[in-house]
């Protein structure tokens, strides 16, 4: 389990500066493979934050500070929002329960949204239409408060945050720090939240987990801020796309 979360942690996060996948996106389901969904969030959560402040330490000096402030906060307040309806929807009861042989499916109202999410961000990533998702600069504040919120439900915020940034007119190098920053920012409010409610769920003593998939997270991210050119990996997008969507449909129906 913790070789193939470190292989995922190093990918992806080496992954996130040349495409469009986030490294939430990509970690969530393998920790989803082995944690119950809403502690696979939550684990994220805390390698996606240490991940950018690693990041912010390489990056941090080009990122525009307001646009860091004017979409950043209400970023965090949509990431509240976010991370309280994760919360509030871990506790609701199964709504449909079947059997695969000896075992016990449940279908819940978590599983059934993080499935919903990560199908549709995997489909955002790889339809031309969705891809190339843009808003106007008018519209910042309501960008920070979608993928803020979307950042503390699932973790998945970079595609909407890149969407609304697109047209703030950065540079390249200024776009990537800044949403690294603002990334940061929604993080360290959603898990705060996080461990107020599922500390019972054993986060810290996956110690060894997290240490692991931060470390291979961190020599990901070093190694590409090394290659900063743009790269379109066309193929590894679609295929990652492909496994999310079926992992996505294996835990709604309540497989995982």
């Amino acid at each position: 389990m913790d070789i193939l979360i470190g292989i995922t942690a190093f990918l992806a996060s080496l992954l996130t500066l040349f495409s469009g996948f986030g490294l939430g996106t990509l970690l969530t389901p393998v920790f989803g493979l082995f944690f119950p969904i809403h502690v696979a969030v939550a684990l994220t959560g805390i390698v996606h934050l240490l991940n950018n402040l690693f990041k912010l330490s390489l990056l941090g000096r080009e990122a525009k500070r307001s646009m860091v402030l004017s979409f950043g906060i209400p970023s965090v307040v949509g990431g509240f929002l976010g991370a309280w309806v994760l919360i509030w929807i871990s506790d609701t009861p199964p709504l449909y329960t079947w059997q695969w042989g000896a075992k016990t499916m449940e279908i819940s109202l978590l599983k059934l949204t993080i499935a919903a999410l990560m199908i549709f961000f995997a489909f955002m990533e790889i339809i031309p239409a969705l891809k190339k998702l843009n808003f106007a600069a008018q519209y910042l504040t309501l960008g920070g408060l979608c993928s803020g919120f979307f950042g503390g439900l699932s973790g998945h915020q970079g595609a909407l945050r890149s969407a609304f940034l697109i047209n703030a007119g950065l540079s390249k190098t200024q776009f990537i720090a800044t949403g690294i920053a603002i990334a940061c920012m929604v993080d360290g409010i959603r898990i705060p939240l996080y461990f107020s409610r599922f500390q019972s769920a054993g986060l810290m003593g996956e110690w060894r987990t997290l240490l692991i998939a931060t470390l291979s997270a961190f020599a990901g991210a070093y190694l590409g801020t090394r290659f900063m050119k743009k790269v379109t990996l066309v193929f590894v997008q679609t295929l990652t796309a492909v496994m999310i969507m079926v992992i996505g449909v294996l835990l709604g129906v309540g497989v995982l």
